[in-house]
């Protein structure tokens, strides 16, 4: 079974290619012109052992908002899309991280219910900006914009955290772990993991 997706999607702000693998190595190949978005989008792809390839030209001359924001619905989406009917999927994944002062914890739930709760970033995080163009408002966002459009539920808890860069890395790394968990293959599952039938 290839649960495999591509995502090419163009707008007047940004034109976005996803390629996705669930089943990979961790294989990377981005390129957003957000260079600290890179580095995240590297780390997603290590820990969740997704082979990702994205490009994205976005209107970077405005801000890095609508090239961060219309990777995130690419990514969202292809993840959707590569889940297929989430036939013996594991379904719930759980991850805490650290990252030297940072801790993060997040649960996945890949439920075909799109939510996000994200808390605990300390005050200031969200006008920190990181390596130049990265705003830290614009971490919630690219969360929100993922769990709606690849329509799971996500939940994240910034347990503790002092500089602005481990704190966001470390919230890509725990989701990645979490999402790694939850779209695993079960052996003991060959059946779509709800009561309902259906996800």
């Amino acid at each position: 079974m290839s649960r495999t997706a591509r995502i090419d999607r163009e707008t007047s702000e940004s034109k976005v290619l996803v390629e996705l693998d669930l089943d990979g190595t961790g294989r990377a190949d981005i390129s957003t012109g957000v260079g600290f978005y890179d580095h995240m989008l590297n780390a997603l792809a290590k820990h969740a052992l997704l082979d990702l390839h994205v490009n994205t030209v976005g209107d970077l001359e405005i801000d890095a908002h609508h090239t961060v924001e219309d990777t995130a619905i690419g990514i969202g989406q292809a993840l959707r899309e590569a889940l297929g009917d989430k036939k013996g999927i594991r379904r719930f994944g759980d991850a805490t991280v650290p990252l030297d002062e940072a801790l993060v914890h997040c649960t996945v739930d890949l439920s075909g219910r799109p939510y996000c709760v994200h808390t605990g970033e300390p005050d200031g995080q969200v006008y920190a900006i990181i390596g130049g163009d990265y705003a830290g408002s614009l971490t919630q966002h690219v969360f929100e914009t993922l769990a709606f459009n690849a329509a799971i539920c996500v939940h994240i808890r910034v347990l503790s955290g002092r500089d602005p860069h481990h704190i966001v890395e470390a919230q890509f790394k725990a989701f990645a772990r979490a999402l790694r968990a939850a779209a695993e293959l079960d052996p003991r599952q060959p059946g779509i993991p709800s009561t309902k039938g259906a996800l």
